[in-house]
């Protein structure tokens, strides 16, 4: 009597890619019976153990397993999927890849499209709080100079104060008819009195 097999979906157990001169991507697949895979370039199924300008498929089965690499010479346009499915009459398993081009990368674009809008915004808001504070800023200095001013005019009402002190206490000039307060008349008078 013959052992009975046990059918065995279709299942991915391994996969890698790697970039050196050319990518290249690999599946393996497990399953009873063995399952045979299929390489899908965005959308388009690509040909077994072919050659296609930039593409070549080369694919193994042994026992329940199944192997195949797919390497690409040329660089992939922007977004491609690349998609690696095996299947047996048990079930499907499939692998999707997104492709991307080194020369420009989506994350690349997106941090500097990022890096952009954060300077813009970051302008923008040094711009609004500058305004902000302008009226501030005006006050302060308004201020500063209002108490400079004052502290000049005191300073040059001291000083008036002094010379003309300096000159009331000046003698008298011969001739010269001395024009004096009512105060200082008195002090006068009194200074007259003791002088005689």
């Amino acid at each position: 009597m013959l052992p009975l097999l046990q059918l065995v979906p279709a299942k991915l157990l391994n996969s890698s890619c790697s970039l050196e001169k050319t990518l290249q991507c690999s599946c393996s697949f497990h399953g009873i019976p063995t399952p045979s895979v299929q390489w899908w370039m965005g959308g388009v199924p690509v040909g077994v153990d072919g050659m296609d300008g930039s593409l070549q498929v080369t694919s193994t089965m042994l026992g329940p397993w199944a192997n195949s690499t797919i390497s690409l010479t040329e660089e992939p346009e922007m977004g491609m999927r690349l998609l690696c499915e095996g299947k047996n009459q048990n079930g499907t398993h499939a692998l999707s890849i997104l492709l991307m081009s080194r020369k420009s990368s989506l994350a690349a674009q997106a941090f500097v499209k990022g890096l952009i809008q954060g300077a813009i915004y970051a302008g923008i808001v040094i711009a609004l709080l500058f305004l902000c504070l302008l009226p501030l800023i005006v006050k302060h200095i308004r201020k500063k100079q209002a108490k400079n001013a004052a502290a000049i005019r005191a300073k040059s009402s001291k000083v008036r104060a002094s010379r003309e002190l300096e000159m009331s206490l000046k003698p008298e000039e011969p001739g010269k008819p001395v024009v004096a307060t009512f105060s200082e008349s008195r002090i006068l008078e009194k200074q007259d009195k003791r002088a005689s």
